[in-house]
């Protein structure tokens, strides 16, 4: 029986860990973690905000995800939109989803991220 989702593989091209870090750290405000010795050597970095895992693996004939994506709920996502908005990443809302506000991003290397926040008392909503 499958219980939870560990993490969120995404893919990057080689060299760009620093751009991830400045990114999912300064910009999602997430925390990097350490991935094991064993998978170092591959490069990449891992991320984590609470219980959501990201993994960004380096694969040489690298494309962007952009329409795959992992969807990440947030609280205060109008704030949460005003802070990527700020740093100069790209938002662009979408009103398609009943019950939720959200809207989508991109990550420096073009990876498509879906933010998205409950709405209270709305059909759809799941919380």
């Amino acid at each position: 029986m499958i219980t939870a989702v560990d993490h969120v593989q995404l893919t990057a091209p080689p060299g760009s860990e620093e751009r991830l870090r400045t990114y999912y750290v300064g910009v999602l405000g997430m925390t990097e973690i350490p991935k094991p010795p064993a998978l170092a050597g591959r490069g990449g970095c891992w991320f984590r905000a609470g219980t959501v895992e990201l993994h960004l693996g380096i694969e040489e004939d690298f494309r962007p995800g952009t329409k795959a994506h992992p969807g990440l709920r947030v609280t205060g996502i109008e704030r949460y939109a005003a802070r990527l908005t700020a740093h100069g990443a790209p938002v662009e809302w979408d009103e398609e989803l009943p019950g939720h506000r959200r809207f989508h991003s991109y990550d420096p290397v073009g990876n498509r991220l879906e933010f998205l926040e409950p709405v209270t008392g709305e059909p759809g909503t799941t919380v």
